[in-house]
């Protein structure tokens, strides 16, 4: 994907969002650039086949799922903003964020920090 005139080679996660439907890379894209921008320090790897941003540990993950994209932060960020979430299927680990729905930008903001400052402790 040439960028600014020079071949690079795409990052792991750009290249995991390249393989997925057509119709979720936008949604997928968007997601990146905003966990990117939260998390400007982290490094990204593919990690339980998932996108991931990473310090000293995972701090967060996300994935094209069948039915939603699935935003994977750890129970901690979850626990912390259990009624922000509410209106969003969680489980220990998990948010569903619908398909049919925007994603919420600012709970995501939120929850990348909330992940990060857990990270570095």
């Amino acid at each position: 994907m040439p960028r600014h005139g020079i071949e690079e080679k795409m990052t792991v996660i750009e290249q995991y969002i390249a393989d997925q439907p057509a119709e979720r890379q936008a949604r997928l894209n968007e997601l990146y650039v905003l966990l990117k921008a939260e998390l400007p320090n982290a490094q990204e790897k593919i990690s339980y086949g998932m996108p991931t941003f990473y310090g000293q540990r995972n701090i967060i993950h996300f994935a094209n799922m069948k039915h939603h994209t699935g935003l994977y932060p750890g129970a901690e960020p979850i626990a912390l903003m259990q009624t922000e979430l509410s209106d969003f299927h969680t489980s220990k680990g998990a948010i569903q964020l619908p398909l049919d729905k925007p994603l919420p930008v600012d709970l995501i903001k939120k929850i990348a920090q909330l992940a990060l400052a857990r990270e570095q402790r």
